[in-house]
């Protein structure tokens, strides 16, 4: 399942890109700098760094401008799969780290992002294993699906402005303990959590409504959670196979939760629903905490789970 929902968004963001440079005709060709190293197109704002003719190792400080053009943008895969990158600096003035700019810089430990960005695209840092800790700047309003997806990320302060937890933004993140979520986030996206095992607690701001399919999915770490009165809609498997959860306390405002959402007791889940090597069991210990009437009751009486009702 994850690599073909990887997969098709990835083919979706090289059509968008290919509409965009044919349709506006804002990228142009693409030019080596003076010092026949970097490769870049000029946009309207400034050049863009699609890559570098000699692949770089080491510590890399990216230039503020080329031939005499404010560097604005990272591009699309500008230095994907370069092994040898461990510490990389972006300028002041780049407001864009565009999809995949950094996927698969398996070596990449340490990385300074400017106050000057907004957007950090889609798989930006996929699978970046060794990096372990990143400062989101507050000028930060957008990160893309799968951003940091299967990276080497301990713990992340989402800064305020952001609004979504995108889609499998933290996906595959084995080593990720804690994360900052801002209240002006009003969605936890599909995936979004997917199997961070190492995931321990989780405050889900009073401002989030949805909470995605498969969002917390195999975070066996969480004991427990409380969901707050905004959300109204809790996808599938949202909670499921998270075998060290005893606690989830649902509010009456909560109208859909969606089939599996929680673990039944004995729930089990093969390997082709998970598009996982083993076969994954669910918690046994879960009990919900729930309103009188609510469809959070009624949900527990129909899937046998344990609940109590919540003091009035």
């Amino acid at each position: 399942m994850r690599r073909k929902l990887l997969s098709g968004k990835m083919a979706g963001i090289l059509a968008v890109l290919l509409v965009l440079f044919i349709v506006t005709g804002v990228a142009e060709e693409e030019r080596t700098d003076a010092s026949g190293q970097w490769k870049y197109v000029l946009e309207e704002v400034g050049a863009t760094i699609t890559g570098y003719v000699d692949e770089s190792a080491g510590d890399l400080v990216i230039p503020c401008n080329l031939d005499g053009y404010p560097v604005t943008g990272i591009g699309f895969a500008a230095f994907e799969m370069y092994q040898g990158l461990t510490v990389v600096v972006i300028p002041e003035g780049v407001t864009d780290i565009g999809p995949a700019a950094f996927d698969y810089c398996e070596n990449l430990a340490n990385i300074v992002i400017p106050d000057s960005v907004t957007n950090i695209g889609d798989s930006a840092f996929y699978q970046c294993f060794a990096l372990s800790d990143v400062t989101i700047p507050a000028s930060v309003t957008s990160i893309g699906d799968g951003a940091f997806m299967g990276s080497g990320l301990t713990g992340m302060v989402i800064p305020n402005g952001v609004t979504s937890v995108s889609d499998e933004m933290f996906s595959h993140c084995y080593r990720l303990s804690s994360v900052v979520i801002p209240d002006s986030v009003t969605s936890i996206g599909d995936m979004a959590f997917y199997r961070c095992s190492y995931l321990a607690s989780m405050t889900i701001p009073n401002s989030v409504t949805r909470i995605g399919e498969f969002a917390f999915f195999r975070c066996t770490g969480l004991s427990s959670v409380t969901i707050p009165d905004s959300v109204t809609h809790i996808g599938s498997h949202a909670f499921a196979a998270c075998s060290g959860l005893t606690s989830v306390t649902i509010p009456a405002g909560v109208t859909s939760i969606d089939d599996d959402a929680f673990d039944a007791p004995n729930s089990v889940y093969d390997a082709d629903e998970i598009d996982d090597m083993d076969v994954v069991y669910g918690s046994d210990n879960l009990t919900l905490t729930i309103t009188e009437g609510s469809s959070a009751e009624q949900y527990a009486k129909e899937n046998s789970i344990p609940y109590v009702l919540a003091a009035e």
